[in-house]
């Protein structure tokens, strides 16, 4: 039976994602939430191009517990904005899974995810591309074997983006990096993101690279933790754990 997934956001990369769910049969999109529904169609399904009704557009507001009783979904994907949270404890209640990917919480919404934690299955990556997660993690692994090296993180982005990438923060915290000194940050017209850790060794660099080609990369990461998620018990999860898992079985698989 398909996973039913409901969605928060419909942005430049919530759309993307909600196309990326749309498509995969192993889901079924049953609704999208998101701030204004003024001058938009009534089904997210014609916004995205197909031919039939289906993920109706609902607001924040009416986001009820009578809505989700008689809209259930298995599990929420959230491509919108920290104050969601705030609505984190009504999909808990109703025994609603939750895969979070905004980029950054405040230390009280990041508090809040981890109580709602205590009663349903919450997956949370600021990032949840498949590749940068497997960057981050072998990018520490590769730190515990050549701990001397010098390592530096450079990050590009589109000219427009003004902070430094929260990602490239992420991997700075992780290899235990000073972000002022260590983060190295282009912003040239034409990329969508790319990150990158360069490990100097006497006579020889390593370079460990991800690039996003098209925001769909946030889509097929949501959609790879959401399948996981579903069969997880209640508690706070993270991609690299997924990862990690996958990666110890894999191994396992080949011995």
């Amino acid at each position: 039976m398909p996973l039913k997934v409901g969605l928060f956001g419909f942005g430049r990369t919530g759309s993307i994602v909600a196309s990326e769910i749309a498509k995969d049969p192993a889901l079924s999109l049953q609704w999208i939430c998101r701030k204004n529904l003024e001058n938009t169609h009534h089904f997210a399904s014609r916004v995205l191009g197909f031919d039939s009704d289906f993920a109706p557009f609902v607001s924040f507001k009416n986001l009820t517990e009578e809505f989700l009783k008689t809209n259930p979904v298995d599990l929420v994907i959230d491509f919108s904005t920290g104050a969601t949270t705030q609505l984190y404890k009504k999909l808990a209640n109703n025994k609603i899974k939750i895969v979070s990917a905004i980029s950054n919480y405040s230390d009280q919404e990041l508090s809040c995810v981890k109580q709602v934690s205590s009663e349903t299955s919450i997956l949370y990556s600021p990032n949840i591309t498949l590749g940068i997660n497997w960057l981050l993690m072998a990018s520490k692994v590769l730190k515990s074997m050549i701990p001397h090296a010098d390592i530096e993180v450079v990050e590009e982005h589109f000219r427009q983006k003004k902070d430094i990438s929260g990602t490239a923060l992420k991997l700075a915290r992780h290899l235990d990096l000073d972000p002022a000194e260590h983060v190295n940050s282009i912003r040239v017209g034409g990329i969508v993101g790319k990150h990158e850790v360069i490990f100097g060794l006497p006579y020889q660099t390593i370079r460990l690279t991800h690039e996003s080609i098209n925001r769909a990369a946030f889509g097929t990461g949501a959609i790879f933790a959401a399948k996981w998620l579903r069969h997880q018990p209640q508690g706070f999860y993270s991609m690299e754990q997924v990862l990690q898992e996958s990666f110890k079985q894999k191994l396992r698989e080949m011995q």
